[in-house]
């Protein structure tokens, strides 16, 4: 399951992505109401977890936006304006949910639970290039049918490259969607990540699969299969 949160306390935010990627959840977290409203509008989200004071935009007005774009991802508010007629006005706006702030996490999680028995996935859950197949649900992943070992960070760069198969992403790119930080120009650490994921899914394997655009970036070359 891949779950969105748009939260601008930073504290909050990164307690939130730790725990729900403890419990097998795929992350991304934006701080941002109207940079949120771009990540919805451009990637696939089972859930998207949304704050209600934001900069950029409020919550109600990323919500509102959302659904005139026709992103019908389930939303749960959650916001310490905990006042009925905010409760109210996020429910009419299309809000599946309400939590109120300061929450239990164990109740965050048992509504995140419900949502997924309620819709399941509305993505594909396994990506397949060639003999090279992600299981989005187990967090497997197979190469000539051989099962390969991935880190957290190496499955979701893997992950992000094949939901861009054909385009080259830019390190600025993945720094900020994998490590939600701007990228820094004297820092290696997506060269170093590409590199280790190359050892286990390319360098034993041909055709290799990744490929590098000198100075920019790297993508997945080939047709994609969602199952």
């Amino acid at each position: 399951m891949k779950i969105l949160l748009i939260e601008d306390e930073v504290k909050l935010g990164n307690f939130l992505v730790k725990g729900l990627e403890e419990e097998g959840y795929s992350v991304a977290h934006e701080t941002n109401g109207s940079e949120a409203l771009e990540t919805a509008a451009t990637n696939d989200f089972d859930l998207i977890l949304l704050d209600i004071m934001l900069p950029g935009q409020s919550g109600f007005e990323v919500l509102k936006n959302m659904r005139e774009f026709s992103i019908h991802t389930p939303i749960i508010f959650m916001s310490a304006l905990n006042e009925s007629e905010h409760v109210i006005k996020g429910l009419d706006l299309g809000a599946i949910d309400y939590v109120k702030k300061p929450f239990d996490f164990e109740e965050l999680k048992a509504r995140v639970r419900n949502v997924q028995r309620k819709f399941g996935s509305t993505r594909a859950s396994i990506l397949q290039v060639k003999d090279l197949k992600v299981d989005l649900i187990k967090r497997e992943v197979t190469r000539a049918d051989q099962l390969i070992e991935l880190s957290k960070r190496e499955f979701s760069i893997l992950e992000l490259l094949l939901s861009n198969t054909n385009r080259v992403l830019s390190k600025s790119e993945i720094t900020q969607k994998i490590w939600n930080i701007n990228f820094d120009r004297g820092s290696n650490v997506v060269e170093v990540h590409m590199h280790q994921l190359r050892k286990k899914i390319d360098f034993e394997f041909e055709p290799k699969l990744i490929e590098t655009q000198v100075g920019y970036g790297y993508k997945i070359q080939g047709e994609l299969v969602k199952s």
